[in-house]
C-alpha cells in the first residue's frame, strides 16, 4: 500500500507506520501541481494544515482510499469531494488541545501585561516601565467561544486564575465545570476577555465583525488561536486603533503568511501580540497527534 506524507509528521509515528508490513511509505512536501501528478499512485494521503486537499487533488487520486489529517480541523480538506468518492477522512481531535489552550492563555497574559512590547523596548535600549501598566486576569470575566476539547482545557486553567468563565457553544447546553453557559450576545456584553476555539465554517466566518465588536465591553481583549477568517481583520484593526479593543492575541490569520497590506498594518500595532500559527507546535502535541493518527490508520489498513 502506497502511503504518502505530504506535511511533516512526528519521527516516531513515521517509523511506526513504515514498519507496517506491506506499506510503501514516502514523505516529501509537494505543492499542488506536483502532488496532483503523483496522486494516482497514492492510496493513503497524510497532511497537516499546510496542504490544502482540494477537489481536484482528490479527483486525481484514482486509488485514494484514506486522507489522514494530523490535527483537529478539516477546513483544509474538501470533505464533501472525498465523501462523494467514498474516501474516508480521519483526523485527531483533542490530541493537541493542551498545547493550543496553553498558547491561548499565554497570548492572554502577553496582551494584559505588554510582554512583547516590553521585550522589544528593552532590546532596543528603551526603559518604558511607566508606559506598560497592564491588567490582572484575577477576578475578571472571560468568554470562551467554542466549548469543545480546547475550550474546556482553557476553562480549566483560567479557573485557576480565579476568573469568572462564560462559554458559548451551540452544541453544549450544560457542563459539570463551574462555567456558565450563555448565549453569544451575553458573552459579548459581559466578557473582559474573549477567546475563540471553534472551527472555520460558514457559520463562524467573520463571527467577530464590526457589529459584534460593537456589542462588546470597551477595552475588551480578543484572542484567536483557532482559525483565520473567524475574525474580520479589517474590523479588528479599526477597533484596536480606536481603543474599543484594548489588545488582540493572534496565532492565526485569514491570509497566511500574513504578508498582505491589511495583515501587515494589523501586525504593526503595538497592542497586537502575534505568533505564526504555532498553537499545536509543541514536541508533545506533535508526538500525540502523529501517534494517534498512525494508530487510526493502521487500524483501517489492517482490517
Amino acid at each position: 500500500m502506497r502511503i504518502h506524507i505530504n506535511d511533516p509528521l512526528d519521527k516516531q509515528a513515521t517509523e511506526k507506520l513504515a514498519n507496517v508490513p506491506g506499506v510503501n511509505l514516502t514523505s516529501q512536501h509537494y505543492e499542488k501541481d506536483e502532488l496532483i501528478k503523483i496522486m494516482p499512485e497514492i492510496e493513503v494521503l497524510i497532511v497537516r494544515s499546510a496542504t490544502k486537499v482540494t477537489a481536484d487533488i482528490i479527483e486525481a487520486g484514482s486509488n485514494l482510499k484514506i486522507i489522514g489529517r494530523a490535527g483537529t480541523g478539516l477546513d483544509n480538506i474538501d470533505v464533501k469531494a472525498a465523501e462523494a468518492k467514498g474516501i474516508k477522512v480521519i483526523n485527531t481531535p483533542g490530541a493537541n488541545s493542551i498545547s493550543v489552550a496553553e498558547l491561548a492563555i499565554g497570548l492572554m497574559i502577553a496582551c494584559s501585561r505588554h510582554i512583547a512590547r516590553g521585550t522589544a523596548d528593552l532590546k532596543n535600549g528603551k526603559w518604558t516601565k511607566k508606559e506598560l501598566e497592564g491588567h490582572e486576569l484575577f477576578g475578571r470575566t472571560v468568554g470562551i467561544i467554542g466549548f469543545g476539547n480546547i475550550g474546556r482545557e482553557v476553562a480549566k486553567r483560567l479557573l485557576a486564575f480565579d476568573m469568572k468563565v462564560l462559554a458559548y457553544d451551540p452544541f453544549v447546553k450544560e457542563t459539570d465545570m463551574p462555567v456558565k453557559i450563555v448565549d453569544l450576545d451575553t458573552l459579548f456584553k459581559e466578557s473582559d476577555y474573549i477567546t475563540i476555539h471553534v472551527p472555520l465554517t460558514p457559520e463562524t466566518k467573520n463571527l467577530i465583525n464590526k457589529e459584534t465588536i460593537s456589542k462588546m465591553k470597551d477595552s475588551v481583549i480578543i484572542i484567536n488561536a483557532a482559525r483565520g477568517g473567524i475574525i474580520d481583520e479589517a474590523a479588528l484593526y479599526e477597533a484596536l486603533t480606536t481603543g474599543k479593543v484594548y489588545a488582540a492575541g493572534l496565532d492565526v490569520f485569514e491570509v497566511e503568511p500574513p504578508t498582505d497590506e491589511l495583515r501587515q498594518k494589523l501586525l504593526s500595532l503595538p497592542n497586537v501580540v502575534a505568533t505564526p500559527h504555532v498553537g499545536a507546535s509543541t514536541f508533545e502535541a506533535q508526538e500525540r497527534v502523529g501517534m494517534l493518527l498512525v494508530e487510526r490508520l493502521i487500524a483501517e489498513i489492517t482490517k
